[in-house]
């Protein structure tokens, strides 16, 4: 009877229980954008893996320095000092006691035009490999 009484009452604890059980489904939804997560996410993963990134591309910082030419570096080198002997020589002769004859020069890749106008002297440089042009004008005081 012991046995009886206690199943019974087990029964009906069982069966009290499950009045007050609710359940819902489980739904997994991704944090990923890209497994179909929100697309919102995609910023704070990226900014959370930069974090976290402790390592750097060592050849991504020695590529431009190990990767440059040295003829090429002495040639933009050589058309500076150029460029700046000539502007140099533009002003010591424009405000010197001598004045900047005109005429058509070549100096490497360079075509420089001087031509006098009534306002001052204009020079016109063109870069002969690429073709690119300046103008400098320089006023009469």
């Amino acid at each position: 009877m012991k046995k009886t009484l206690l199943s019974s009452l087990l029964m009906l604890c069982a069966w009290l229980g499950l009045n007050q059980v609710q359940a819902q489904d489980m739904v997994y939804e991704p944090r990923n954008p890209a497994f179909g997560g929100n697309p919102y996410n995609y910023s704070w993963l990226q900014s959370s893996a930069q974090s976290q990134d402790k390592l750097k591309d060592p050849e991504a910082q020695t590529a431009g320095l190990l990767n440059r030419d040295p003829l090429n570096d002495f040639k933009e080198n050589l058309n500076r000092q150029i460029l700046n002997q000539l502007s140099r020589q533009l002003v010591v002769s424009q405000f010197g006691e001598d004045g900047l004859a005109p005429g058509s020069y070549t100096i490497g890749n360079y075509q420089i035009d001087v031509t006098e106008g009534g306002s001052g002297i204009n020079i016109v440089i063109v870069d002969t490999s690429t073709g690119n042009q300046t103008t400098v004008s320089i006023p009469y005081y």
